[in-house]
C-alpha cells in the first residue's frame, strides 16, 4: 500500500509540474493561413525548421511583407510572449523563398495611409519593479513604427498587457480629432476575453513625421460587480474643448447590499500643436 501511495504522489507531482511548465500562446499572435503579414522586429531570422536551434537561412527587415502558409504546432515562449512558428513565403526582388518565422516577430496589426506604413507589435519583455511590493515583474513592451518602404521614419514604445491580457488586439487609424497640426491618430488595443481582465488603449498622434504617445488608458470590469473605465474626450467629441483632450475616469463598485457606488474624475491636457501638458 505504501508503494502505491508513493507512486500516486509521484504521478500527481509530475502532473502539476507539467501544468506549470506548459507552453501556451497569446491570442494576438494567432495569424491566419493564406493571409499576408508584416515583419515587425528588424532583421528577423528565418529558419530552415520551426525551432531556435535550426539553421538561419535568411533575415528580413521591418515592413517586409510575408505570406502565412501554415501555422506549426511548435510553440516558443520568450518572456511574456508566446507564439507559434509559421511557415511563410516572401519575395526579395524576383526571388520567392520559404522558411519558418516565430510569430512574436510579426506585426500584430498594420495599416497604410498617405504613403506611410504603420506597424503595431510587441518588441520584448523587460523586468519592471512593482512599486507596491518592491519585486520584479515581467512587463511586455509594445511599439508602433511608421515606415516609408524599408526606411524607419519614427517609432514609439509603451507598456502593454501580458498573459491573459493578450487574447486579442486591434490597430486602427482615426482622424486628427481636430487637434492642431495633427495629421492622424493611431489607436492600438490589447485585451483579454474574461471578466476582470484589463484592456489597454494606446493613442498615438502622428504629425510632421513624428509619433507622440498619449498617456495610456486602462479599462477593466467584472459583470455587474465593478468596473474601472478610462477614456479621452477629444475636441471633435461631445463636450470636447479646442486645443485640448480630457482624460475621464469612472469607477463603480457594488456594496454588500448590492448598491452601486460611483466615482468620477477628470483632468485636462492642453495641446499647443506640437506637444501636450497637464493643465
Amino acid at each position: 500500500m505504501k508503494t502505491l501511495w508513493t507512486a500516486l504522489l509521484l504521478l500527481m507531482l509530475q502532473f502539476f509540474s507539467a501544468q506549470e511548465n506548459e507552453v501556451y500562446t497569446d491570442g494576438i499572435f494567432g495569424f491566419e493561413e493564406n493571409k499576408s503579414q508584416k515583419i515587425f522586429t528588424d532583421w528577423t531570422r528565418i529558419r530552415k525548421e520551426p525551432n531556435v536551434k535550426s539553421q538561419v537561412i535568411d533575415s528580413l527587415q521591418t515592413n517586409q511583407q510575408v505570406l502565412i502558409l501554415k501555422k506549426e504546432e511548435t510553440i516558443l515562449r520568450l518572456g511574456e510572449r508566446g507564439a507559434n512558428w509559421y511557415r511563410i513565403s516572401y519575395q526579395k526582388g524576383d526571388v520567392t523563398s520559404e522558411g519558418y518565422v516565430w510569430g512574436g516577430n510579426l506585426s500584430v496589426g498594420y495599416r497604410n495611409k498617405n504613403g506611410y506604413d504603420f506597424l503595431f507589435g510587441l518588441s520584448k519583455t523587460v523586468d519592471r519593479k512593482n512599486k507596491e511590493v518592491t519585486t520584479l515583474e515581467k512587463q511586455n513592451i509594445a511599439g508602433i513604427k511608421v515606415m516609408e518602404g524599408n526606411m524607419l521614419v519614427d517609432e514609439v514604445y509603451f507598456d502593454t498587457g501580458k498573459g491573459e491580457e493578450l487574447s486579442y488586439a486591434t490597430f486602427n487609424i482615426e482622424s486628427n480629432h481636430k487637434l492642431q497640426n495633427v495629421e492622424l491618430t493611431l489607436k492600438a488595443l490589447v485585451s483579454g476575453e474574461a471578466c476582470g481582465i484589463a484592456s489597454y488603449d494606446q493613442y498615438v498622434l502622428f504629425k510632421d513625421k513624428k509619433l507622440i504617445a498619449l498617456p495610456q488608458l486602462m479599462n477593466v470590469g467584472d459583470a455587474d460587480v465593478f468596473y474601472h473605465s478610462e477614456q479621452y474626450i477629444f475636441p471633435n467629441d461631445k463636450g470636447g474643448m479646442p486645443d485640448a483632450f480630457i482624460f475621464k475616469v469612472e469607477e463603480m463598485e457594488k456594496d454588500d447590499k448590492d448598491r452601486e457606488k460611483k466615482k468620477r474624475s477628470s483632468k485636462t491636457y492642453l495641446w499647443n500643436g506640437n506637444s501636450y501638458r497637464l493643465k
